[in-house]
């Protein structure tokens, strides 16, 4: 493979320079020298942004966009063969990598290398522990999944001491990386339309852990199943937090608005209390991972509680868009089984009389196979209004659809209804919801616009 030095800054092009994870590596490149151009299929925010920072931006992917003089082409998951510029890059012989290989060579730059895995709260904490790390004053190289309010962005250009990232298992991405300290959060059914079977993803989390140096650090959650198969016989220490872990969180409670509070205890004995401003017991778990980290980094308690206390969630992490004659709107990411549930107990704590949760399901292949379990997770909420399944990649529908699932969990006695535009939902909403409701809107597609165009945004 391609081997970057970056003491000597090259011309990298960039296939899908406006993803939330390429502008932010074509962010750092910048910030050391480097030329970069890059493409995407719309103008956004984040492609307006690389302009700014001085990149050169093309609004549609074309052969004509990959000249002779480009050393390097990076592409995502996303980008295959046939697309026009990576068969430009091939016809050329342009040396290639994606994303994850990028990222990957960027660890190697950074003295203590942090990679965040999980199958659900990858975000979130990478966010967390960049807030404690900042009230540390670290300065911190961050590469976040969303918009984090703190760095004013995704990504955080600092010194070359510590480096934080995501790492994502779809595609096997994460094992590209080269961490000094992993943390995995969970492990869970998902992207069955690249893994087989959870087998299979717990096989790719186990080499994960794997790529960890001897003198590296896994920082694991206890309450992952049969948790032995991934951490027996590693050559890295290992940490764990949750229920019987190294790390453990007591005496939890929440406040009106359903932000927790709680006692860090570290093999049995109070560290301190500890306050988020987020809701939710899944963010509890999370602060959780995030301390165990801040604690192998021996960052100190008062900055501990800082980072936490300030921290008050990235886009589209139950985030509060407004209020509208009496109903808040909320908007949250959730699209797995396990973030909707995890969502809608965060919700039980938070002031309503009626939860409506807006779903929009994502991708067909994560629909067929997680029918059932979207169908109990949904039916916490007080009423579903289901759009159209957002079919990003994939194109075979696989038999199923919104309608079906709305079906579902009116049979498991749920009040589901499908609509079939995002009009007739905001007619639906506006005509049906009172003073004190609290809407959801959740998904990974565009289903945000259904509360912003209510809230006149």
């Amino acid at each position: 493979m391609y081997q970057i030095d970056f003491s000597k800054p090259i011309h990298v092009h960039f296939i899908g320079i406006g993803g939330i994870s390429m502008s932010g590596l074509a962010s750092i490149l910048l910030g050391q020298g480097f030329t970069v151009t890059g493409s995407d299929a719309k103008a956004s925010p984040l492609t307006e942004l690389m302009e700014q920072e001085g990149a050169t931006v093309f609004v549609g992917q074309r052969a004509s966009n990959i000249h002779e003089d480009t050393d390097l082409v990076v592409y995502t998951a996303a980008i295959h063969p046939d697309n026009p510029e990576y068969a430009e890059a091939v016809r050329l012989n342009i040396p290639m990598m994606s994303r994850a290989e990028l990222l990957g060579q960027l660890m190697r730059n950074y003295e203590t290398p942090i990679a965040v895995s999980g199958t659900h709260g990858k975000t979130t904490v990478t966010s967390m522990c960049s807030h404690i790390l900042l009230a540390a004053e670290k300065d911190p190289t961050i590469s976040v999944g969303g918009i984090l309010k703190a760095i004013h962005g995704n990504i955080r250009v600092g010194g070359h001491e510590t480096f934080i990232t995501e790492a994502c298992e779809y595609t096997n991405s994460f094992l590209h990386f080269y961490p000094k300290i992993s943390l995995i959060l969970n492990i869970d059914a998902d992207h069955l339309d690249f893994f087989k079977d959870l087998a299979d993803i717990r096989r790719s989390f186990r080499l994960f852990a794997e790529r960890l140096p001897k003198d590296g650090t896994l920082i694991i959650n206890s309450e992952i199943e049969h948790l032995e198969e991934i951490t027996h016989d590693l050559p890295c220490r290992v940490l764990t937090y949750g229920e019987n872990g190294d790390y453990q969180a007591s005496d939890v409670s929440y406040d009106s608005t359903g932000h927790g509070s709680f006692n860090l205890v570290k093999h049995g004995n109070v560290v301190g209390h500890f306050k988020l401003s987020v809701p939710g017991a899944h963010n509890v778990s999370n602060a959780l991972a995030s301390l165990a980290l801040a604690d192998l980094l021996a960052i100190p308690v008062n900055a501990m509680k800082k980072g936490l206390l300030e921290f008050g969630g990235t886009d589209r992490r139950f985030e509060k868009k407004g209020e509208i004659g009496g109903v808040t709107i909320i908007d949250d990411y959730a699209h797995h089984p396990t973030e909707i549930r995890a969502t809608l107990l965060a919700a039980k704590n938070y002031p309503h009389k009626t939860i409506w949760c807006v779903f929009q399901p994502h991708t067909y292949s994560r629909a067929k196979a997680l029918m059932e379990d979207f169908t109990d997770a949904l039916c916490l909420a007080d009423k579903v209004l289901l759009a159209d399944i957002y079919a990003a990649r994939e194109t075979d529908t696989l038999g199923v659809s919104s309608e079906l699932l709305a079906e579902k969990i009116t049979e498991k006695g749920g009040d589901a209804l499908y609509l079939s535009s995002f009009d007739a939902i905001e007619n639906h909403l506006l005509e049906h919801c009172l003073a004190g409701d609290l809407v959801i809107t959740m998904g990974a597609g565009d289903v945000v616009k259904i509360g912003e165009h209510l809230l006149g945004n």
